[in-house]
């Protein structure tokens, strides 16, 4: 019996992405702007479509930590601990997620009001100071862009690091359960679910 060819699709390949994407961001701190896209897309797709296809599908982080974890068996594969897929990890997280969030747009605002100056570092794990002037030596935008770029480029690698670290010691997307994004996109759906039974038991 002849085996069925599996159709490889084009969101397949967005693992890429986030490669250049951090390369682009090593080169050029306003690069980082670009990962704004990994932020507003997940949310327009649970909005409009009341699902978690771009999490799913198009998530190149997700799409990397598989590549790494299952075809390059860099993952031990092993369960993560229970509680790191309860509710309350998860949306702890999320919480302390945003927090560092809102702080790193409070030292953009200040650098946009003129009450801070620009800051040629990114932070890993939101503690260590990690030097990245390389990145940047003036453009025609105001330094609030790059300094916003400087907290998100941080904010993007400490998620990746964390990402790696867990798939590492357990299985390839491990992230995936408890990353802030994807809890906010549950959120969503689970608010568009509920508002659709009661359309229809109303109706």
């Amino acid at each position: 019996m002849a085996s069925v060819k599996k159709t490889h699709h084009w969101y397949e390949y967005l693992w890429i992405w986030s490669i250049v994407f951090f390369a682009l961001g090593f080169y050029n701190i306003l690069f980082a702007w670009l990962g704004m896209i990994d932020f507003i897309l997940p949310l327009i797709f649970a909005v409009f479509g009341g699902n978690k296809w771009f999490c799913n599908h198009m998530c190149g982080r997700g799409q990397l930590f598989w590549l790494l974890g299952h075809k390059l068996k860099c993952s031990r594969k092993k369960s993560a601990p229970r509680w790191m897929v309860t509710k309350w990890f998860r949306y702890g997280f999320l919480i302390f997620f945003m927090t560092m969030f809102a702080t790193m747009l409070f030292q953009t605002y200040l650098v946009f009001a003129g009450q801070g100056s620009l800051r040629k570092v990114i932070k890993l794990f939101w503690t260590f100071k990690i030097p990245w002037k390389w990145t940047y030596e003036g453009s025609i935008f105001p330094d609030w862009v790059a300094q916003f770029g400087y907290g998100f480029y941080g904010l993007m690698v400490t998620s990746t690091l964390i990402g790696l670290i867990v798939m590492v010691l357990f299985k390839e997307r491990t992230w995936c359960t408890f990353c802030p994004m994807g809890t906010m996109t549950q959120g969503i759906c689970q608010v568009q679910n509920r508002l659709k039974k009661q359309e229809v038991q109303n109706g």
